[in-house]
């Protein structure tokens, strides 16, 4: 399958921010290819808008790419990462403790987020700060991000 159409990055950028119509659209696909590579017990590891590609330009048909540091969870052997992209990591990997199916949950928290607001919820102006926001647990749902979101 050809993806010639670009990042879901360089959409959003374009478009600022989605409506929540469209931004379902995208996020439904993530999470069916997402469901597709847990029940393989896959983990991502960096989900993030620059690793899902378009197929075409102004549709919403999309492909997660980039696998490297992806990893198979086996049953009794905890797996422990310290890769991924600052702003998307979940709190497990940021404290080097066991990812789990649910760490990639987290990076599409983050999507979403992004979807909706164009902003990024957790990113800093350093890593440590972005590290810290995540570990805190630290965002807000400002109201000139999403006014006109329901």
């Amino acid at each position: 399958i050809r993806v010639s159409a670009g990042e879901l990055f360089h959409y959003i950028a374009e478009k600022d921010a989605l409506n929540e119509e469209e931004a379902a659209k995208f996020i439904l696909q993530i999470l069916e290819g997402v469901r597709h590579m847990h029940e393989k017990n896959i983990v991502h590891l960096d989900l993030k808008p620059e690793n899902i590609m378009l197929l075409e330009k102004n549709k919403t048909q999309i492909k997660i790419i980039d696998f490297g540091i992806s990893r198979k969870l086996r049953p009794n052997e905890p797996t422990k990462e310290t890769f991924g992209t600052p702003e998307f990591v979940a709190p497990e990997v940021i404290a080097f403790e066991p990812v789990t199916l649910a760490t990639d949950m987290w990076s599409i928290g983050v999507i979403t987020y992004i979807l909706l607001s164009g902003a990024s919820p957790f990113l800093g102006n350093t890593n440590q700060e972005t590290f810290a926001n995540i570990t805190q647990v630290d965002y807000r749902f400002d109201e000139e991000f999403f006014a006109n979101t329901s």
